[in-house]
């Protein structure tokens, strides 16, 4: 089951609107927007504003909170302990880090010419990003964010479902 949490985040908080997406949190992120045009998406969407600036909070009321950590790391814990979230492992790195949309299975062959050589000879399972067109695997790179996310969120290191 998806995390039923929905975000949106100011243009202050990129770091963190990819770590939510990475806990598998529908976040969205622009870096530039009004104000107003996130406070309206907050609404409209029944998402909840994150945001740095203590009048953009003001302005969300209830539907706000305002992020006091500089960094990413507490900045995630205010999200986490704030909303009492508890993201479960199947929920992580389903959506694209960089567009928020859920990603879907990509056969091995759609990846041929997607990745890198030693890429499509080492892995048999792709995850592609219908919004932006991105291929991502099970890497290096996938195994640190799911370690961090482990020490982010106080467990032993989650692991992906799937094949």
């Amino acid at each position: 089951m998806a995390p039923p949490h929905r975000f949106v985040v100011d243009m202050m908080l990129g770091k963190l609107a990819r770590w939510l997406r990475a806990m598998g949190y529908d976040t969205l992120y622009f870096k530039v927007a009004e104000d107003r045009h996130l406070l309206q998406l907050a609404h409209a969407e029944c998402r909840t504003l994150l945001t740095r600036d203590t009048r953009l909070a003001r302005l969300a009321g209830a539907a706000g909170l305002l992020i006091h950590a500089t960094e990413v790391e507490p900045q995630v814990a205010e999200v986490i302990e704030r909303f009492a979230l508890s993201p479960g492992g199947e929920d992580f790195l389903s959506r694209c880090l960089e567009c928020n949309t859920r990603l879907v299975d990509r056969s091995k062959d759609s990846a041929r010419e997607r990745v890198p050589p030693h890429v499509f000879a080492t892995h048999d399972h792709f995850v592609g990003c219908p919004g932006c067109d991105r291929i991502y695997w099970q890497g290096s790179h996938a195994d640190r964010i799911l370690t961090r996310l482990g020490r982010l969120l106080g467990r032993s290191r989650p692991t992906l479902s799937g094949p």
